[in-house]
């Protein structure tokens, strides 16, 4: 299947970044959000297999489900349109008088858009009875599956043996999976969860793993959620202009703001050993901040 709308060669190695306290400890950034505006980060590997797999199987609608402000059901509209298959999204919540920016340029995509209560919203199998047939092919929300983890083990083609740590936001838990399944032996896997109160969480990584998999090495984090996913205090908005003035690195304020963060802060209360040579990976998502920023400005 060709991509000819993904440049994979726009993606780069941000090199000594987060990094303020050294301890002889190499930082940098795996910029997967420039590999599109749209289908940015890990959604276009979260995406390639299952897009590829509903085309296989001559199913020509991919229906999946996220909340009115989601990468994911953004990325996936922009993927169908690309692929000239037909989409349908599920969304979290009643329809807004005003439609947030992600929730446009969906619609924009050509997706139809479904708008169903919170409580419906858990009662995935029998939404897909209400808007689904038998025709359409259904992607989890976020892109959970472990054709998406296979998709996200590509990430490491950026990635050489002389990394001793990668480091990711943790949402569904689908890209961390890939980065472990690809992972060799020496290297650990550091997630960084953006929800609160989410401690299973590694249990839907471990579900996405071989048993020979699960005995590698890797961890989540949940101390830098900011209140809870999609919270976004003024420290943690600052944060993301600093950081931009820093280095440059544009962030957003659901993933890789904490993320980045969260790397920083680890990096000075001694997480990682000295010598280490970490890599933090850049899951995109900028779109959504022009829809829930509306009274603080960014620098970028």
């Amino acid at each position: 299947m060709q991509n000819s709308f993904i440049d994979k060669h726009k993606v780069f190695v941000q090199k000594n970044v987060l990094n303020e306290s050294n301890f002889n400890i190499e930082t940098n950034i795996l910029r997967l959000d420039t590999i599109n505006n749209v289908v940015s980060g890990n959604k276009f590997f979260k995406l390639l297999h299952p897009v590829a797999a509903a085309i296989n199987e001559g199913k020509m609608t991919i229906a999946t489900f996220g909340g009115a402000y989601s990468n994911h059901i953004v990325a996936t509209a922009c993927y169908c349109k690309e692929f000239g298959i037909n989409s349908v999204g599920i969304i979290r919540g009643e329809e807004a008088l005003h439609l947030s920016d992600t929730m446009n340029d969906a619609a924009s995509f050509g997706m139809k858009l479904h708008y169903v209560s919170r409580e419906s919203f858990k009662e995935k199998e029998q939404l897909k009875l209400q808007y689904g047939n038998e025709t359409f092919y259904w992607v989890n929300e976020g892109g959970y599956s472990r054709l998406g983890a296979e998709g996200a083990k590509d990430i490491f083609d950026w990635i050489d043996e002389t990394y001793t740590d990668i480091v990711c936001a943790v949402g569904t838990g689908t890209m961390m999976a890939g980065l472990i399944a690809a992972a060799l032996p020496h290297q650990k896997i550091t997630g960084i969860c953006v929800l609160k109160g989410y401690e299973e969480q590694i249990n839907d990584v471990k579900k996405l793993l071989t048993n020979t998999e699960q005995l590698k090495s890797y961890t989540i984090l949940h101390d830098y959620h900011f209140g809870g996913y999609a919270k976004h205090p003024l420290p943690l908005l600052e944060w993301m202009n600093e950081c931009y003035s820093k280095y440059e690195i544009p962030t957003d304020l659901i993933y890789t703001s904490k993320l980045c963060f969260g790397v920083q802060d680890l990096i000075k209360k001694g997480y990682f050993p000295e010598g280490s040579k970490i890599m933090v990976i850049h899951s995109g998502g900028l779109q959504g901040n022009s829809s829930l920023i509306k009274k603080f400005e960014l620098l970028y």
